[in-house]
């Protein structure tokens, strides 16, 4: 019983995180309305697949180790940002491409984004985008350090770490899920140039900080 305060605090804690717009969530709405319901959630469970590693490491103590040595930490921030910077400056590549095309070409031609050829390629975004973002590292590791009783059972740690991979996963699915109805897709796909848009300043701005906080560092 002692454990269950704490894993409903962390659990509350965690779906706020989920819900607040950042890389994960970025990815799934540009991606779940140009490429349909399957590659969304296939993305959501790479997401949650990153989730879950950062807290095996949190909690086995490798994620402390990381954070401790500069030239670990720097080099999963170089990692990282340049994956969220690669991102970003495509989906605003694909953004001018179509804002500079001739006005009947443009509708003729879609725009041209970087496809994703199958599911196994959008889990692969998916864990790829979680696991390099290094505020990741450092949000779990905060969550599950000051949340996680030390005391706490072996078996109480595994319920804490099923929980957060269930409820990402869940969460991203039903945010795919949701995105991809009929006439929300259609619309999605109308304003496919101005979510590109804000999602890529969304991964630029991150990724460019994430940069800089190691360049200074």
């Amino acid at each position: 019983m002692n454990d269950i305060a704490p894993l409903i605090t962390l659990l509350a804690v965690h779906i706020v995180a989920l819900m607040s717009p950042g890389p994960d969530f970025a990815l799934v709405v540009q991606n779940a309305g140009r490429y349909g319901r399957q590659t969304g959630i296939a993305i959501a469970f790479g997401l949650s697949l990153g989730i879950l590693i950062h807290s095996i490491l949190s909690l086995t103590g490798a994620s402390l180790l990381i954070q401790q040595h500069p030239a670990l930490f720097t080099l999963l921030q170089v990692a990282g940002g340049s994956y969220l910077l690669w991102l970003g400056t495509g989906a605003l590549k694909s953004v001018f491409a179509l804002l500079t095309k001739p006005r009947d070409l443009a509708q003729v031609n879609p725009m041209p984004a970087r496809l994703i050829a199958n599911r196994r390629q959008a889990m692969l975004k998916g864990f790829t985008t979680n696991i390099l973002n290094p505020k990741a590292l450092v949000f779990f590791l905060s969550l599950l350090s000051t949340l996680v009783p030390a005391g706490m059972p072996l078996s109480g740690k595994i319920v804490a770490i099923a929980l957060l991979w269930l409820t990402a996963f869940l969460w991203f699915a039903l945010l795919a899920w949701l995105l991809t109805g009929q006439r929300m897709q259609q619309r999605l796909l109308r304003w496919s140039p101005a979510i590109d848009g804000l999602c890529g300043l969304l991964f630029v701005t991150i990724g460019g900080t994430i940069l800089y906080q190691a360049v200074i560092r």
